[in-house]
């Protein structure tokens, strides 16, 4: 299992607007392309696994996750805020980069930690946040993952 799977062009926002840490996951939250209600219900999910703790793990990345009935495979999301916002991150950087998962709570693929597990390994590479803030469409962002290989 390679993260690339996981991503296709359609969920990759290089350009996210919001200002704030609601914003940007309700902006992250629309890439995955489900009913209003859907949405809302995933976005209190993921406030309430924020509220445990930020999902800022530094170097102005963010891993906002949770399971979540309104899905009934794993999905993933890409955005990238130009501008950084406070994440409450571990480092207490600002937050640039973001990397959305949500799983159904019973999955029997049992991928969730794995590509939990893999994106914080793609992000551990010191390169890694200097070439996010480089690219320039989603396909670049796709290259980045097929090169890296995790």
């Amino acid at each position: 299992m390679e993260l690339r799977e996981f991503f296709t062009e359609d969920v990759i926002n290089l350009d996210l607007k919001g200002d704030n840490k609601d914003a940007i996951l309700k902006e992250l939250i629309s890439l995955l392309d489900l009913s209003e209600k859907s949405e809302g219900i995933l976005f209190k999910m993921l406030k309430r696994r924020e509220n445990l703790g930020s999902t800022g793990i530094g170097k102005g990345i963010a891993i906002p996750h949770c399971r979540s009935l309104v899905v009934n495979r794993l999905r993933v999301a890409f955005g990238r805020k130009a501008e950084p916002i406070d994440f409450k991150a571990i480092d207490d950087k600002p937050v640039s980069f973001f990397f959305l998962i949500v799983a159904p709570p019973l999955e029997v693929s049992n991928q969730y930690l794995p590509v939990l597990g893999k994106i914080a390994q793609l992000c551990r590479e010191s390169d890694v946040p200097k070439r996010l803030g480089a690219i320039e469409s989603p396909s670049e962002f796709l290259e980045l993952l097929d090169e890296k290989q995790v």
